[in-house]
């Protein structure tokens, strides 16, 4: 059986995609927590270590680390290894002008407690909406 639900947030950055959920509750650095080659996520002890960034709706609450993020993201994206689009609870600077050069929709000001690792997200960043849809 399914449950499917609304939340909605702020646009960020323009758009629409679909895919699975990748959330964690640790705050993420583009330059140190993810790999720009592979996507994967390389900071030990990090909630969601190990896991890989491509096809999925990357859920965080926000980033953390320097303006280099931004660049990593855009690596990230440009190599074909990155997220389809982004959600925060509070977007910042470095994660939204990454967001912005890769093209990558962007929502924040969603209460990601709501969203679990496996639910399927589409992301109308546009409107500023998120459709979960979760098997129970």
């Amino acid at each position: 059986m399914q449950k499917t639900f609304m939340l909605k947030g702020r646009c960020i950055v323009e758009g629409k995609a679909e895919g699975y959920a990748l959330v964690t509750k640790d705050c993420i650095s583009f330059m140190g927590t993810v790999s720009p080659k592979t996507g994967q996520i390389i900071e030990r002890k990090h909630e969601i270590e190990g896991e890989y960034l491509k096809d999925r709706i990357l859920v965080f609450p926000q980033s953390k680390g320097s303006t280099g993020g931004s660049y990593m993201l855009y690596d990230v994206v440009k190599n074909g290894v990155g997220p389809k689009a982004i959600i925060n609870r509070a977007a910042e600077s470095v994660v939204t002008i990454g967001a912005i050069v890769s093209d990558l929709p962007m929502v924040d000001q969603i209460d990601i407690n709501q969203i679990k690792t496996g639910d399927y997200l589409k992301v109308d960043a546009t409107a500023g909406t998120v459709e979960v849809t979760r098997e129970e």
